[in-house]
């Protein structure tokens, strides 16, 4: 074989094109795509949610590293202790709030911790080898921001299929690597619930509620 020769095995030998109806279908999805609160008890089907991180795993990664690693959490203690993180920390986000917006902030519904089937944890292993340091030798945190990448992915291909997902971030992220006695490189990136949502909408609970609305974009030209 030639230096110039790509191999055969990379891939299809077809050229993929996306249609316009494709990416219409792909913008409703987007659009569809909420952090979602509220959720039904129906458990997900068997193996749901190893076939969504599967599918996280075809999210790009600096210097192909793929740091991102998964923690299904089902133990029960475990989850009761997240629960616990997460009331002690939003307690403490609401006596940062005042005055009218304070009694607003406790009328959210900030997580579906007690109704979700699926509670997962997202970390990204900063001590991996995989990947031999490729562009993170000026830019360190492009490990945090591929597993992102992968949270991303997941939300997706969870909405694809019916599935609801919420990030849940008001927690110390110290005692939750310490709740799920992860490896202590792995740095935490979010806690997720995952179940069937109990409605459907394009607009985000936070905007319904009138916390905040949504912003046009800001962009610059250089």
């Amino acid at each position: 074989m030639s230096a110039n020769t790509i191999p055969q095995d990379r891939g299809t030998e077809r050229p993929i094109s996306f249609d316009p109806a494709f990416r219409a279908r792909l913008r409703e999805l987007l659009i569809w795509r909420r952090d979602v609160r509220r959720f039904r008890r129906d458990p997900l089907s068997p193996g749901a949610a190893e076939a969504l991180i599967e599918l996280a795993c075809l999210a790009p990664s600096v210097g192909l590293s793929q740091p991102w690693r998964f923690v299904i959490v089902e133990d029960e203690a475990r989850r009761a202790a997240i629960r616990k993180n997460f009331a002690t920390c939003n307690a403490a986000a609401l006596m940062a709030q005042s005055g009218d917006r304070a009694a607003r902030y406790a009328q959210l519904k900030l997580a579906g911790l007690d109704e979700a089937p699926c509670h997962l944890a997202v970390f990204a292993d900063r001590a991996t080898a995989q990947g031999r340091g490729l562009g993170r030798h000026t830019m360190p945190e492009m490990i945090e921001y591929s597993a992102v990448t992968a949270v991303h992915t997941i939300w997706l291909a969870a909405r694809a299929q019916g599935i609801g997902m919420g990030w849940v971030s008001i927690l110390d992220p110290a005692a939750v690597a310490a709740q799920l006695e992860v490896p202590a490189e792995w740095k935490f990136i979010g806690y997720f619930c995952l179940g069937y949502p109990q409605a459907d909408d394009i607009v985000p609970e936070l905007e319904q509620s009138g916390w905040e609305r949504r912003r046009l974009p800001v962009i610059v030209r250089r």
